[in-house]
C-alpha cells in the first residue's frame, strides 16, 4: 500500500499480468491471448501489464496498458484483422468486412491515442506527477505513448498493403515480430520505438502508487468514509494515495467462479480484497440476480463493511451481516421460532437455522455469492450452513482465514478440513504473508508476544499453514510502554497520549482504546470523558459508528477486522487473568496490537505473563 515490495520478492519472475492469464483467457480473442503470452514471457519482472481493466474517471477499456518505472506508460490496442478483412484504411476510419459485410470503424491507432489521452489528462491533474521546470514544465514527468498490435498481419503484408498511410510504421507490432522465437530484447525495442524520442524521465515508486491510484480507482485503499469524486475536476487530490500492492490487485482482479480461500496474516489486505470482490459482483449482476451476502463474526466489522457498501450505493445488491444477526433474520423471515433468551441464545440461533435448512423450511441457494470474513472464527457447522446458501448456478464462495487470529475456542475445538464442510478449496487457496497495516516495530512487538502461536504446523487435511507475518518494512516509532500501579493511572496516561496524538494531527476517529474486559473498557471511557475527550463506548450491539470522529473504546475481541492509526491497550500487564490460559490471552493481544497502523500504547503494570514478556 504505502510500501512496495519488489515483484521478485512476491514471486513474480516474469512481467506481472493483471488479471492473471488463467483468469481472463476465456474472454480474450486469439490475438489478445498471444499478445498477453508474449508480453508476459518476453518482458522483465519490472514491467506491469493490465488487460481490459477500466482506466481513469471515464472507465476506458484499452486492450493492454504496459507500465515500467523507467520506460513510462504505453497503451496498446490489439486487432485480430487478417489482411483480407481490411477493405480500406486511412488515418481516421477503416472499413473492414470480417464476415463479408463491410462496416466502418475507427482507426485502431486513433482509438489507442484517445485512450492514452484520457489517461494523461487524468494524471496531469496531479502536481506530483508533473515536470516542475524546464521545457516540459507542467507536462508528465515520465514518458507515455500508444500503439497497435496486428497479430495476424506480417510486416511484409503491412508494407505491401501500404497500411503505413493509416498507421505510422513504428507504432505497430506485426505478427512476425511477436513470435515465440523472437528475442525478448527485439520485442521490447519494438515497444519503446513507439515513444517520441524527446521524452525522458523516470517514475519514482511513490509516483507509481499515485499513477495506479488515479488510473485504477478500484485499487484505492480508503482510510476513511470519504470517497474521492473522480467526476469532479475541481476536487482536490489527496496528498497520500494508498493502493493495493500488486499481489493484492492481481488476486482481487483474478478471483474467478467457484470456491476460493484466501489465507492471510493480519494486515495483509484480506478484507480489502473481499470488499473489491463484493463490489465487482454487484456491478456485473443484473436486476434479476440474487444478492451477494457478506458475513463476518464481529458486529463492528459488519457495521463498517455495510457502511462502505452503502457509501458506494450497493446496499440493495450486497447484504452485509454479522453471523448471528443473519441467523436471526433468517428465522424471522421464514416464520421459524426463535430460541429462548439465555446464556446459549446465540449458539441456539445458529442451530435453529441449521435444522430449518435441513427440513427445507429455510431455503438454500439464496445468494448469488457468499463472502465470509473472519472465517477462522466460524464453527465448522456454521461454515457448512452458509456454504449451502450459495446459488448452485453461480457456486461463488470466498472465505478469508487466519488461524493466528482465531480467538474463540469453538473455532479450534475441532480439527476439520474445508472439504468436510462443503468448501471445495483444493487448489484454490491463496496465501498472503506480507503485513501492510503495521509498522515494523508494532508487528515485531505483537509477534514477539504471540510467537508461540505463529508456528508453521499444517492444519487439518487442507494443509493450511499457520502463517508468520512478514513486515513490508514500513518504519515507525517504537510502541510506548506505560508501567503504572493502577488501571486508572494507565487510563489517565493514555488520555494524555491520545490528546498529544491529536495535536500532532491524528483525528479522534482514527484512535481506539482496546480493553481485555468490559470493566476496563468502562473505566477508560469514563476517564477519557472526564478529560473532555470525544468518546464512543461500545456498550451494546449497534453502538459502533465507524464514521464518527470519536475515540472508539471497545473490548479487544470485538476490534477484530478493524484498524486505527493510534491504538492504546490498557491492562496488558494483567493478562492473562487468573484461570485464563496464557496462550489464549496472547491470541487476543495479538489481534488487538495489530489493529494499530502507526502508533501503539500499552499499559503493562501488573504481574500478568504478557506484561512480563513485554518488559523482558
Amino acid at each position: 500500500m504505502m510500501c512496495l515490495v519488489s515483484n521478485k520478492t512476491k514471486g513474480f519472475k516474469v512481467a506481472v499480468l493483471i488479471p492473471s492469464l488463467s483468469a481472463c483467457v476465456s474472454r480474450m480473442s486469439p490475438g489478445e491471448k498471444r499478445v498477453a503470452e508474449r508480453l508476459e514471457q518476453k518482458l522483465d519482472a519490472d514491467y506491469l501489464l493490465w488487460y481490459d481493466v477500466p482506466v481513469g474517471p471515464r472507465h476506458a477499456h484499452p486492450d493492454f496498458v504496459v507500465m515500467h518505472p523507467r520506460r513510462g506508460i504505453l497503451v496498446l490496442e490489439v486487432k485480430d484483422f487478417k489482411l483480407g478483412t481490411i477493405v480500406q484504411a486511412d488515418k481516421n476510419d477503416w472499413v473492414i468486412a470480417p464476415d463479408g459485410s463491410p462496416k466502418t470503424i475507427a482507426n485502431p491507432l486513433a482509438q489507442a491515442r484517445q485512450y492514452a489521452h484520457q489517461v494523461v489528462n487524468a494524471l496531469e491533474r496531479d502536481p506530483q506527477l508533473l515536470q516542475a521546470d524546464g521545457r516540459y514544465q507542467g507536462k508528465l514527468a515520465f514518458p507515455w505513448s500508444y500503439g497497435v498490435v496486428l497479430p495476424n498481419i506480417t510486416r511484409k503484408q503491412f508494407d505491401t498493403a501500404q497500411l503505413h498511410h493509416a498507421i505510422e510504421p513504428h507504432r505497430v507490432i506485426c505478427q512476425d515480430e511477436m513470435l515465440e522465437s523472437v528475442d525478448a530484447e527485439d520485442l521490447q525495442s519494438r515497444l519503446w520505438d513507439m515513444f517520441p524520442h524527446m521524452m525522458g524521465g523516470a517514475m519514482s515508486l511513490p509516483q507509481l502508487d499515485r499513477v495506479r491510484w488515479i488510473m485504477f480507482p478500484q485499487v484505492r485503499v480508503q482510510t476513511s468514509g470519504d470517497l474521492f469524486d473522480d467526476n469532479n475536476e475541481q476536487a482536490e487530490l489527496p496528498d497520500i494515495m494508498r493502493v493495493m500492492d500488486l499481489q493484492q490487485e492481481q488476486l482481487a482482479r483474478s478471483l474467478g467462479d467457484g470456491h476460493r480461500v484466501i489465507h492471510g496474516v493480519a494486515g495483509s489486505g484480506k478484507t480489502m480484497i473481499l470488499g473489491y470482490r463484493a463490489e465487482h459482483l454487484a456491478k456485473v449482476s443484473t436486476a434479476s440476480s440474487k444478492p451477494v451476502l457478506v458475513l463476518c463474526f464481529n458486529e463492528p466489522l459488519g457495521v463498517k463493511l455495510a457502511s462502505v457498501m452503502a457509501h458506494k450505493g450497493l446496499s440493495e445488491k450486497v447484504h452485509v451481516r454479522h453471523f448471528h444477526s443473519w441467523c436471526h433474520h433468517q428465522l424471522t423471515t421464514y416464520g421459524q421460532a426463535l430460541p429462548p433468551q439465555g446464556p446459549y441464545f446465540f449458539d441456539e440461533l445458529a442451530n435453529h437455522v441449521i435444522r430449518a435448512v435441513e427440513r427445507k423450511q429455510i431455503p438454500s441457494g439464496q445468494y448469488q455469492a457468499v463472502l465470509i470474513d473472519e472465517g477462522h472464527d466460524f464453527a465448522p457447522e456454521w461454515l457448512k450452513l452458509v456454504t449451502q446458501m450459495v446459488d448452485p448456478a453461480t457456486n461463488s464462495l470466498l472465505v478469508l482465514f487466519d488461524d493466528a487470529q482465531s480467538i474463540y475456542e469453538r473455532a479450534r475445538s475441532k480439527q476439520f478440513s474445508f472439504k468436510s464442510v462443503g468448501i471445495q478449496a483444493q487448489g484454490r487457496t491463496t496465501i498472503l504473508k506480507i503485513n501492510y497495516r503495521n509498522t515494523r516495530q508494532i508487528l515485531q512487538t505483537a509477534s514477539s508476544v504471540a510467537a508461540d502461536l505463529l508456528t508453521a504446523d499444517d492444519k487439518g487435511d487442507d494443509g493450511i499453514p499457520m502463517l508468520r507475518p512478514v513486515s513490508c518494512g514500513r518504519d515507525g516509532q517504537a510502541p510506548i510502554i506505560l508501567k503504572l500501579p493502577t488501571l486508572r493511572e494507565e487510563a489517565l496516561a493514555i488520555a494524555d497520549q491520545l490528546a498529544s496524538a491529536h495535536q500532532e494531527g491524528f483525528a479522534w476517529g482514527d484512535m481506539a482504546v482496546l480493553c481485555a474486559d468490559r470493566k476496563t473498557r468502562d473505566l477508560c471511557a469514563q476517564v477519557l470523558a472526564q478529560r473532555r475527550l470525544p468518546v464512543e463506548n461500545r456498550l451494546a450491539a449497534g453502538d459502533f459508528d465507524p464514521t464518527s470522529n470519536k475515540i472508539k473504546v471497545m473490548t479487544m475481541k470485538v476490534s477484530k477486522g478493524l484498524e486505527f492509526s493510534v491504538v492504546a491497550l490498557p491492562g496488558v500487564g494483567h493478562m492473562p487473568v487468573p484461570g485464563e490460559d496464557e496462550k489464549e490471552a496472547a491470541r487476543v493481544f495479538y489481534v488487538a496490537a495489530t489493529r494499530a497502523t502507526h502508533r501503539l500504547v500499552m499499559g503493562v503494570g501488573g504481574d500478568g505473563g504478557l506484561g512480563r514478556r513485554l518488559q523482558a
